[in-house]
């Protein structure tokens, strides 16, 4: 696993060797806000800081002016002025990071909003340190392993949708609350998710 580009929000850190070595590893890292100042901390400096700036100090803000996008927009959080930075240079895959954690409120709408991101960019995942969001607007079959846990939350209940390859399976079925398609368990090396008609679907997979 390996992403060229990262975005770091400012949710709790990386605390997994695993995800921590995917920004030892990153082309290019781009830090909301706060974040900047917990990246310099790990021994990273960020490429570019994005973000209202409400979280840095005046003298982080002198040090690192040459690296910094302010964007003072209201109506958008930092991730999302991120994902736009990175729309604007052309990055058409990203991997998100620090999105989860600390704040409940700030994770399940940093989550909500993947399936936005989705449509601008041609592939965008959010890792934590237990494993890894993935939306889809369309059939798509994943890799895993026997027993890794798996699930799967629809965010129109208009959405029809049959797993392949899961423990519990569904069959053309609609779900109207999210925790309806969670607490799965892949069966062998790769399971399908497969969408009969349009939708918004965000799927779990733990490491």
């Amino acid at each position: 696993m390996e992403y060229k580009y990262i975005i770091l929000a400012d949710g709790l850190f990386p605390s997994s060797e695993q995800v921590q070595n995917l920004l030892k590893k990153a082309e290019t890292i781009v830090c909301c806000d706060g974040a900047a100042q917990k990246l310099l901390d790990f021994g990273i400096e960020p490429q570019y800081i994005v973000g209202d700036l409400d979280s840095l100090s005046k003298e982080f803000k002198q040090r690192f002016a040459q690296k910094i996008i302010q964007n003072s927009d209201q109506e958008t959080n930092d991730l999302t002025k991120a994902v736009e930075f990175c729309i604007s240079k052309n990055w058409k895959q990203v991997a998100i990071l620090g999105a989860t954690g600390l704040r409940e409120d700030h994770t399940l709408g940093n989550i909500s909003l993947l399936c936005n991101y989705k449509k601008q960019l041609d592939e965008v995942v959010m890792i934590s340190d237990f494993g890894i969001f993935t939306p889809i607007f369309e059939t798509t079959i994943f890799k895993s392993f026997p027993e890794q846990q798996i699930s799967v939350f629809s965010l129109n209940p208009e959405t029809k949708l049959t797993f392949k390859g899961l423990e519990y399976p569904v069959e053309n079925q609609s779900f109207t609350s999210w925790w309806q398609g969670t607490l799965n368990a892949a069966l062998g090396d790769s399971f399908e998710i497969i969408l009969h008609n349009k939708g918004e679907v965000i799927v779990y997979i733990t490491f």
